[in-house]
């Protein structure tokens, strides 16, 4: 569900492409620092050498390229599991450590999508007297389709202050800004912007996992993370050789989606043009992540025709309350009995469509999620919202739109922010390298 809520990378089972790039100094030293006191996720560092452990035991060996026009995890086929991870970067980080990070992110994250562990020795190869380079929590897993894509935030370019830190402030894109306030808006500042961000999608949660874990350690003295999310049961389908997944309200999500294969609709709606400037984001896109909670207990006491009706579909078979099947056009002339449309005026449905909001369309990738209970004992759940666009502007009217939605009163948005997601790397190179080169 919008406000709740091309081309594809490659086929199952092609190798990653991995950047020659080893450890970097500040890495190993920050590996050793981060060993002194101790291997929780978060610190620590790590190298892209290394060699791979033996072969899966089990679960998804599907693997996509690090390496592509495109970072992978936009068009990809939406896997089931999710961590996302947010960044600020260290006061202390000069525009040299940010490229440095970069690096060693990239050629983490090169070996890491291909299932191998990270650095010479791994997780258990290396000195008694030295921290591991890998976690080791993935080994014996395969890769499980899992995707690193990276992300940059409006402060990367310029801080709260003013600041240019890191010489990059004339080449922030136009469109790349905070945000503006949506009515209903409960945001709350532990969970909203960021400098950078990292998606992981994963079949496997434990390997989604292992990635912003090991990621985290590689970043430790450079750059911490700010808030976190991990998903679980997609909510949306970015290939039409994905069934259409349900949100935890029991509905069909996303049926009308961007699939990879339609080529039109990607390039219109999802990929930065280079038209649309600046020129090392041409091919990139722009993310949106939003962490709405749902007022779960309130829902589950509603009756179906009230569900129904804030939704605008059947909440089995997902059709359009206008009639037919799933995949049949919404009808919004239509009326019944009483003379009323049947969907109505506030559904969900009809303020998301593309009708409504001069042809704007999105791709989503968002997922559900269950943080436990609240102090008052209600399931603390809802949907982790991202989306990915040409322009931050697809999903400012769309969003503006559903301030009239009915659903408004089951949902609560929490958390917000957007970043700016570079074209993929190139062969031996690393994410961001348009950016700075």
């Amino acid at each position: 569900m919008n406000g709740m809520s091309g081309e594809q990378e490659t086929a199952e089972g092609a190798p990653a492409d991995q950047p020659r790039r080893g450890l970097s100094r500040r890495a190993l030293l920050g590996l050793l620092g981060a060993g002194a006191v101790g291997g929780a996720a978060g610190v620590g560092a790590a190298a892209a050498i290394g060699n791979a452990r033996g072969g899966p035991t089990g679960g998804s060996s599907t693997t996509y390229p690090f390496a592509a026009e495109h970072q992978s995890g936009i068009t990809t086929p939406s896997q089931d599991r999710l961590h996302f991870a947010v960044f600020d970067v260290a006061s202390g980080t000069d525009r040299a450590g940010l490229v440095e990070l970069l690096q060693d992110w990239s050629a983490a994250a090169a070996r890491m999508v291909r299932g191998e562990e990270i650095g010479a020795s791994g997780a258990d190869g290396g000195s008694d007297l030295a921290p591991p380079d890998d976690t080791g929590e993935a080994l014996d897993l395969p890769a499980s389709a899992l995707t690193i894509t990276f992300g940059f935030g409006p402060t990367l370019f310029t801080a709260a202050d003013g600041t240019d830190r890191f010489g990059i402030a004339a080449q922030r894109p136009a469109p790349l800004q905070p945000l503006p306030r949506f009515p209903g808006d409960a945001l709350e500042p532990a969970l909203t912007g960021g400098d950078l961000c990292i998606q992981a999608c994963a079949d496997d949660p434990q390997v989604a996992v292992h990635a912003i874990r090991n990621l985290s350690r590689i970043a430790f003295g450079r750059a911490s993370i700010r808030w976190s999310q991990l998903g679980f049961g997609r909510t949306s389908s970015t290939s039409t050789s994905q069934v259409t997944a349900r949100n935890l309200f029991g509905f069909k999500d996303g049926t009308a989606n961007i699939k990879a294969e339609d080529g039109s609709a990607v390039d219109s709606f999802v990929w930065v043009q280079k038209s649309d400037g600046p020129g090392w984001l041409e091919g990139g896109s722009y993310l949106v992540a939003r962490k709405i909670r749902m007022q779960i207990e309130p829902w589950d006491r509603a009756a179906l025709g009230e569900q129904e009706r804030v939704i605008g579909r059947s909440k089995g078979p997902g059709a359009p309350l206008s009639g037919g099947d799933e995949y049949t056009d919404l009808d919004f002339d239509k009326k019944g009995p009483t003379g009323a449309p049947l969907i109505g005026a506030d559904a969900h449905v009809r303020l998301a469509h593309q009708s409504t909001n001069n042809g704007a369309r999105i791709l989503r990738r968002g997922y559900n999620f269950v943080d436990g209970n609240d102090s008052l004992g209600r399931l603390d759940a809802g949907l982790f919202f991202v989306s990915y666009q040409r322009s931050p502007e697809q999903f400012v009217t769309i969003q503006r739109s559903l301030s009239k939605d009915a659903l408004k009163e089951y949902i609560k948005h929490v958390g917000s922010a957007v970043f700016a997601v570079p074209p993929g790397a190139s062969e031996g190179g690393w994410v961001g390298e348009t950016l700075f080169t």
